[in-house]
C-alpha cells in the first residue's frame, strides 16, 4: 500500500545575517534540522531549499538591521512566508541570554518562528524607505552642523577670544562669519586651522539647506494631502511633516492613538511586583528620533494654539519634562486624529 502525504510540510528558517555571510538553521514542522553558513545571496538559499527540500511550505525570520529589507523582498517573491522581526522581540532562554554566537540566533529564530512567537515589524515600501534614507541623512548633516559650530567655538575659547554679544547665540549670522574670516592670530597655523573649520562649515551648511529643500519638495509633490494635513497642526512645521510622512509611514495603518503612543515611545513604563506598583517613566521602547521631533514640536504649539497651552497650564507646577511629553502625546493624538479624518487641523477648535 502507498503512503499518500495530506498535510503539506513545513520548513522554518532562522537567518542570522551580516555582510559577509548568513548563517542559516532550517528546521521543519517534525525536526529540529541543522544550521549551516552561506554567501549572502537569496537566490542561492532558494536553490538549496528546492534541492532539499523542495514541496515544502516555508517560512523565514531574520532580525532588523544594517542589511535592510531586500532579503526580505526577495523571500515573498519566492511565494515564501517573510518575517522581519525586531531583536529586542525574540525572546531566549537561560544561557541564550548570556552566550551569544551567529550558530545560537539562527538556531533561536528559527525555534521562536516555529513555535509562533515573532511577529513582524513593518515593513515600508521601497519608495517610503529610500525616501527615510534622504530625512536620515538630513538628521546626520545636523549632527555635523552642531559639532563644527562646537569645533570652531571651542578652538575661540581655547585661544581666549572673546565672542562679541552680538554674535553670542545659536544663530550664525554671515556677519559673525565674516569677522570668524577677519579674526587674526599671531601664528598662521591658528588662522590655518579656523579656515579649514570655516570651509567645511560652509560646506555642511548649504549642503543641510538643499537637502531640506529637496525633502520638502518631494513630500509636497508625492505626497500632498498628508503633507499639508499635518502641516495645518501647530507646531509641526515643514520638516517634522516630512520626518512623520519618512519615518512613520501612512499612519492611517495604526488602529488607535494607544497602538501610535506605543510605536514612537509617548507611553509610560511600569513596573509591577506584587503589591508594589510604579512608574518608571517615559518608556525607553521608541523612535527616538520622532519622539524628539514631537517633544520639540509641542513647545511651539503650546505659544500658537490656546487650547493646547490651556492644556499646558493645567499641569504648571509638575515636573517640566513630564508635562510636556503629555502635551506631545495629545499632539500625536491630534496628528493621528487630522490624518485619519482627513479634515485640516483648526486653531482653537476643540477636537
Amino acid at each position: 500500500m502507498r503512503n499518500q502525504q495530506t498535510v503539506t510540510p513545513k520548513l522554518f528558517i532562522g537567518i542570522d545575517i551580516h555582510k559577509r555571510s548568513w548563517k542559516v538553521h532550517c528546521a521543519s514542522d517534525i525536526s529540529s534540522g541543522k544550521t549551516f553558513s552561506m554567501k549572502p545571496d537569496p537566490l542561492k538559499l532558494k536553490a538549496y531549499i528546492e534541492q532539499h527540500f523542495n514541496g515544502y511550505e516555508v517560512s523565514t525570520a531574520y532580525e532588523a538591521g544594517c542589511c535592510g529589507y531586500y532579503a526580505h523582498r526577495a523571500f515573498e517573491s519566492y511565494g515564501w512566508q517573510s518575517l522581519v522581526v525586531n531583536p529586542a522581540d525574540i525572546h531566549r532562554k537561560g544561557k541564550e541570554r548570556f552566550t551569544k554566537t551567529d550558530h545560537i540566533d539562527a538556531q533561536v529564530i528559527a525555534r521562536e518562528l516555529k513555535d509562533g512567537r515573532l511577529q513582524s515589524i513593518h515593513v515600508p515600501d521601497m519608495k517610503r524607505e529610500q525616501l527615510r534614507s534622504l530625512f536620515r541623512r538630513r538628521n546626520n548633516l545636523v549632527k555635523n552642523y552642531r559639532k563644527i559650530k562646537s569645533l570652531i567655538k571651542g578652538q575661540l575659547l581655547n585661544q581666549g577670544i572673546d565672542v562679541p554679544c552680538e554674535f553670542d547665540n545659536s544663530h550664525w549670522s554671515h556677519n559673525f562669519r565674516d569677522w570668524l574670516d577677519n579674526l587674526e592670530f599671531t601664528y598662521l597655523t591658528a588662522r590655518m586651522t579656523l579656515d579649514s573649520h570655516m570651509r567645511y562649515f560652509r560646506f555642511v551648511d548649504q549642503e543641510l539647506r538643499d537637502v531640506s529643500t529637496e525633502l520638502r519638495r518631494y513630500c509636497k509633490e508625492h505626497y500632498k494631502k498628508d503633507y499639508m494635513l499635518l502641516r495645518s497642526i501647530p507646531g509641526i512645521g515643514g520638516i517634522v511633516a516630512c520626518g512623520i510622512i519618512c519615518e512613520l509611514g501612512d499612519l492611517r495603518r495604526f488602529k488607535s492613538i494607544k497602538h501610535l503612543s506605543g510605536y514612537v515611545g509617548l507611553v509610560p513604563g511600569i513596573h509591577q511586583s506584587g503589591d508594589n506598583l510604579r512608574n518608571t517613566g517615559i518608556t525607553r521602547r521608541a523612535h527616538r528620533l520622532i519622539r524628539s521631533y514631537f517633544i520639540e514640536a509641542s513647545w511651539q504649539a503650546i505659544r500658537t494654539d490656546p487650547i493646547m497651552q490651556a492644556y499646558y497650564r493645567k499641569h504648571l507646577g509638575k515636573n517640566v519634562k513630564a508635562v510636556i511629553v503629555k502635551v506631545a502625546r495629545k499632539l500625536l493624538s491630534r496628528t493621528l486624529a487630522v490624518i485619519k479624518t482627513e479634515i485640516p487641523y483648526e486653531i482653537g477648535v476643540v477636537s
